[in-house]
This record gives structure tokens, sequence and C-alpha cells, in this order.
């Protein structure tokens, strides 16, 4: 099977991360999982992923503590920390959490480094599949620089591909939906990794259980971009995203150049929401127990900049303590379908603090333009019809208010004032 089938439209979901950094427990996942069932699942929301370290007993933090034991099997695997998610004891791993998130209908996934346990390497301990070692495979000079649990895997190395081989075949037991990948999208130290991503997809495509790729951290080099697509189904164009301005505004630029990219199976991922309730247990960003530093109007520009682009949307914070403003922005049914079903998203302007971009539904021919304001000021930003190549009259209606804002033809403008880093979404139709 493709890879690309794994995800024909950008995934959705909610991952630890942002509120519990490394030292989410089973019982936080179960009570997120049960708020998408609820509130989300209806409006396409499924995957609940599990971030770094679930191996990691001691995990306190986003703070990664230092060459400490991880929970592994004989095989160099590593295993779920049985007194943080206290369904996997008796080496069954993952399997009954998984199998709660699908009684749902929901979808399960994780995180992992690449590479493999130093502890492994360090012990020689064996590989499923192979009669090399861990100590075999492993790449003690390719290692992350902010995580001490991984050596990277010599891709050349007999046995390396026996080891992917077995982590895959473990997950696939397991029920594992969705994979991410961290260390291997951009190093800080080295370039793209593609030879494990190429190890991981042989993989994946060998277990026999469809699981959407998801490569971090970014930014992800726009010269791999072929090579990305065929291997993996999302990738990171940034860094560990954050509720800072800064960083929002970067992703103008980011998303400017890899326009384009965005087809079934294949999306460059904006990376996650931080929004709602978040830093429970997550210190990253700068920040600690919190809600969102975004304000309202950076909150409608993110959603919007993220929707149009169709990059994936995976929500940062603890789902069961948002409030109705936060559930509208994962809610709103004609945002969601533009998402899932356009194409070609571009930049039409940029202009100073004015940005327009736009993107349409092929099947329909509803169009949809995004007005956004980057600057410090509210500015009134507008765009003509024939940049928005419109051959004939339309309704405008602004998708996050319902607001009905009149009829554009081809010689007319869609304007509206913006607030300072605000945006409005018009669905022309």
């Amino acid at each position: 099977m493709s890879h690309l089938l794994a995800a024909p439209t950008p995934p959705l979901g909610w991952n630890s991360w942002d509120c519990y950094g490394a030292a989410v427990t089973e019982a936080e996942i179960r009570g997120n999982a049960e708020y998408m069932a609820e509130h989300l699942k209806d409006f396409g929301w499924e995957y609940v992923v599990v971030d770094i370290q679930w191996y990691e007993p001691g995990a306190v933090s986003s703070h990664y503590r230092k060459f400490v034991p991880l929970e592994m099997d004989e095989y160099s695997r590593l295993m779920p920390a049985v007194n943080r998610f206290p369904s996997a004891a008796g080496g069954v791993g993952f399997k009954p959490l998984a199998d709660y998130v699908h009684s749902l209908g929901l979808k399960f996934g994780i995180h992992i480094m690449r590479g493999i346990p130093r502890q492994a390497a360090h012990a020689a301990t064996a590989l499923k599949g192979s009669l090399a070692t861990a100590r075999d495979i492993a790449h003690p000079n390719s290692i992350c620089p902010w995580n001490t649990d991984m050596y990277g895997v010599d891709a050349s190395a007999e046995g390396a591909q026996a080891y992917y081989d077995s982590l895959f075949e473990l997950y696939a037991q397991w029920g594992v939906d969705f994979v991410k990948v961290d260390d291997i999208a951009a190093s800080r130290l080295y370039d793209t990794h593609l030879p494990e991503i190429e190890l991981i997809r042989r993989a994946i495509d060998k277990c026999g259980r469809p699981m959407v790729l998801s490569l971090s951290p970014g930014p992800a080099p726009v010269q791999y971009a072929d090579e990305l697509a065929g291997l993996a189904n999302m990738w990171r164009m940034t860094d560990d995203f954050w509720d800072h301005w800064s960083l929002l505004l970067d992703m103008f630029d980011r998303c400017e150049s890899w326009q384009g990219r965005a087809k079934p199976g294949n999306w460059p991922d904006c990376d996650m929401l931080p929004l709602g309730h978040i830093g429970i247990r997550s210190v990253d960003g700068g920040g600690s127990d919190r809600w969102t530093r975004f304000t309202k109007d950076e909150q409608v520009t993110m959603m919007t900049l993220w929707s149009l682009f169709r990059s994936p949307l995976m929500f940062g914070g603890e789902l069961r303590d948002n409030d109705e403003w936060t559930l509208s922005l994962l809610t709103n049914r004609e945002v969601l379908a533009m998402l899932r079903d356009t194409d070609g998203a571009r930049l039409v302007l940029r202009e100073g603090d004015r940005v327009v971009w736009a993107t349409a539904n092929p099947a329909s021919g509803e169009r949809y333009v995004a007005l956004f304001n980057t600057g410090e000021a509210e500015l009134e930003v507008s765009v003509g019809g024939a940049a928005l190549k419109l051959d004939g009259s339309v309704q405008a209606v602004e998708l996050w208010s319902g607001e009905a804002w009149g009829e554009l033809g081809p010689d007319g403008s869609l304007g509206a004032q913006i607030p300072p880093h605000g945006a409005k979404l018009f669905k022309l139709g």
C-alpha cells in the first residue's frame, strides 16, 4: 500500500507535549481521548498521540533526565514505563491503551526518537531477526544534542533494517496508527537523516498496518522536499512552535517557501497548536503552567494560516480544560472543510504588514481568501477580484464570525479593517 493513502487529508489530533512534556500518564491520555471522542470526533479530529519518553519511569517535565535507565525489552526495544502506564504491565506494551482509544472511534499514536537506546548499545543486547547486536548497528557519533536516550543507527550495518522492522512489527501489534519520529527531519548537528528515514519507511511498509509517519523537528530543508514526500506523510517546517508572536510571524515565511508542496499523503507541518491550557508539566517555550499567551486575534491568525495552508492540526493543550472560545476554534465546520477539501494554497499579496493568501475547492469551485495584518496597528487590508482570478460575481462570507460581506466581482475588491496580529477568512461562492 502506498504510504500516501495513510493521510489523504491533513491529520487532526491531540499531542501530549505542550501540556505534559515528557511526563504524561495513562490517565491523562485516556481523559483527553474521552474528550476528543465526545466533543471533536464529529468534526474530524481522530489522533491521540503520546509524545516523548513514555519509556522513562522518572520523567517529571519537559526537561530530560540524562543517562537514566529506560524500560526496554530483550530485543533492544523501548517499552512503556509501567508506573506511568499501568495497563502496559506484563510486557503487553501500549496494546491495552491503543485498544481503549480505538474503542472510542479514534486512532492512537506515539513519539519515538530515531535510533537505538544507548543502554542497548552499551550492553550489546539482542536484535530480533538478526544475529547482530545493538552495539553492531549503533552509530555513537550520531547523537541528539538535546536528549541522551539514543544513538543513531548506521543504516549500512547488518541488522539495522531488522531492528527497525522489529520496532514497527511491535507497534503494529500494539495497534499504533501514527508515529512521530524525532531528531530526524532536520538535526542541529547533522543534515536530514534520509538513510534512517528510509529504514523506517521500509519497516512501516513491511509491518502490515497503515501508519502515518510524521518527522520532527524542523526546519526540514526545502531542497529535500521530493525525498521527504516519497518517504513520509508530514514533516516539520519549523523547530518547536510555541505561543510567541515572533514564531507565528516567522511562519508566514515558512509557508511561503513550502507553498505548492501540500498534497494528499504529503503535508508540510507548521507544528502543534499551543492553545488553551498548556505548560502544565512542559516548561519549554519560556513558560510554565498557563493559558496560551497568544491573544484571541493571534489565535485566529494561527488557525487561519494553518488551515488554509493545509498543515496538519495537532492541538497541544489539555483538552478537558477548554473554554468555549478554544473549542470554537477547533469546531468551525466551514474552516475544517477548507482544510480538508481545497488545493493550491498560494500567497497572493505581501506588502509591508498586509498579507493575503487564497485557495480553492477544485470540486465545488468555492474560493477562500485570508486577509492578515502582521503589524502593530489596525490596518485596512484588501485584494482585488482580478488578483483572486474571479471570472464572475460571488458572495463573500467571513467564516469565523459567519458575517455576510456582500458581493464581489472581478472588478471589485475584498477588504476589511484587521486588528493588529489579526485575520479575517472569507469563503467566496
